[in-house]
């Protein structure tokens, strides 16, 4: 079987990357794996072509362990307690309460989260230039509509291959509600959680809420390999860290925006929450895409404007961190010249990392909000023509701006198509977009106002 994420042999070169940009020194594994035969080169889809033989196999999970054991290097501007990365942020700004129109904007951002999240389906993990080429080929450059194959030419075709899993669901042609996606089980995940554990809920919760209603193939990246770890009695926070190279990856933030959208207009219980979940799989950057997603969407249900929405989910970002210098290179880029130059400049500062990365779709998202103004189409369009992880990306970008405009706003090109409704491998199958949100709606209702917290529980 040519299972992705999870091999060890596909492991050991994405290992060597992450350690290497947490300032371990990996010379010594990368010389013994290189003398073995193995491959340093990280494979982009998951899993090399065929299973390593044996021998090298039993290497690269000894190789994995030596790397787990080596000695990281102090990080205080980027810690992983809660308590730590409280210390380094700023007051939490204070946003309009919560107002009568606050069940139509969780509507919204349900919605918009969905309308993102299928436009970026098809052309997920092909990249910028490629999906520039499809587009002028079937004349729809710039993006501003669904994806067709009507009129594309075959050999654009078989340069640039559409997703596998979403070909047959994602195009104009073919769809007929919204199809499955993690970006969407998840957030169907968080909403169960709160209703079963409310606020007050654990790491542990959320591990065994996985282990209750989501199947392990539905699951990549940092979340499988945490996945793993569970199924292994690997406690938190090791769910993060043993043989998981992709812990600063993009996982946990498209787990998070239902707990700013059930807290709104308090970013900073958003963002603890969302720790509380990420680093059952993530530390460092990839926990703070969390927070920031979970921020965004509290703002995102009070704010007047997607500037108030940045600048309020930008303080639960430990100031310098990475992500942070990722989310205000974004703003930075997005205020300056056309889209094509603001894009290159994060593929300039960003082209070399993969394409599920934190980084890279941070700013791509921060981008795509500042630049789009607030209009549904031109913000999702922004965050798919950027290549890397376009459904990601875009269900992010659709939630927060579909939350600011109300399903009339996001209008009826994106809307007609998902038909209100969600496909998902949870159990129970299928689900209404209107009860989701009036359910999230419920939830948000009968929390108290915002304020300050001195809840740091970690367990």
């Amino acid at each position: 079987m040519r299972l992705t994420w999870a091999q060890p042999e596909d492991l050991v070169a994405h290992e060597l990357v992450q350690s290497r940009a947490e300032g371990r020194d990996t010379g010594a594994v990368l010389a013994r794996w290189t003398a073995a035969g193995g491959d340093p080169v990280p494979v982009v889809s998951g899993a090399g072509p065929t299973p390593a033989p044996a021998p090298l196999r039993a290497l690269a999970r000894t190789l994995l362990d030596e790397l787990d054991a080596l000695p990281t290097p102090a990080a205080d501007h980027e810690p992983d307690p809660w308590e730590r990365i409280e210390e380094l942020l700023p007051p939490p700004p204070v946003l309009p309460a919560p107002g009568d129109g606050l069940a139509e904007r969780v509507r919204g951002a349900w919605t918009g989260r969905a309308a993102g999240c299928l436009l970026g389906k098809p052309v997920e993990k092909i990249p910028r230039e490629g999906i520039e080429e499809i587009l002028r080929a079937t004349g729809r450059w710039p993006l501003d509509r669904w994806f067709t194959a009507v009129g594309l030419p075959a050999d654009v075709a078989a340069r640039w291959p559409w997703n596998r899993r979403s070909a047959g669901t994602s195009l104009e042609e073919n769809i007929d509600g919204t199809p499955e996606d993690d970006d969407l089980n998840y957030p169907m995940l968080a909403l169960e959680l709160l209703e079963r554990h409310g606020p007050g809920f654990t790491t542990d919760d959320v591990a065994a809420l996985w282990l209750d209603l989501m199947p392990a193939g539905r699951v990549f990246t940092a979340e499988r390999a945490a996945y793993r770890n569970i199924l292994d009695a690997r406690p938190v926070p090791e769910t993060a860290t043993h043989h998981n190279p992709f812990r600063e990856w993009i996982g946990a933030l498209i787990r998070t925006d239902l707990y700013g959208w059930t807290h709104p207009g308090d970013v900073r219980t958003a963002a603890r929450l969302a720790w509380t979940d990420a680093r059952l799989s993530h530390t460092r950057n990839g926990v703070y895409g969390a927070m920031w997603a979970a921020a965004l969407g509290a703002a995102a249900m009070t704010a007047g404007s997607v500037e108030e929405v940045l600048d309020a989910a930008q303080t639960v970002l430990p100031p310098r961190s990475r992500i942070a210098a990722a989310v205000g290179l974004g703003r930075e880029a997005a205020a300056e010249g056309d889209v094509r130059s603001g894009l290159d400049r994060l593929h300039a500062a960003y082209g070399d990392l993969h394409w599920v990365h934190v980084l890279n779709n941070a700013a791509v998202i921060s981008y795509a909000l500042a630049r789009g103004g607030g209009e549904f189409g031109p913000s999702v369009s922004i965050a798919v023509t950027a290549g890397w992880d376009t459904d990601s990306a875009a269900a992010t970008v659709g939630g927060v701006v579909g939350a600011l405009s109300g399903v009339d706003g996001i209008g009826g090109r994106w809307t007609r198509p998902l038909d209100g409704r969600i496909a998902t491998s949870l159990p129970g199958g299928e689900r209404r977009i209107d009860e989701l949100a009036a359910r999230t709606a419920a939830l948000a209702a009968a929390r108290p106002a915002p304020g300050p917290t001195n809840d740091t529980r970690t367990a």
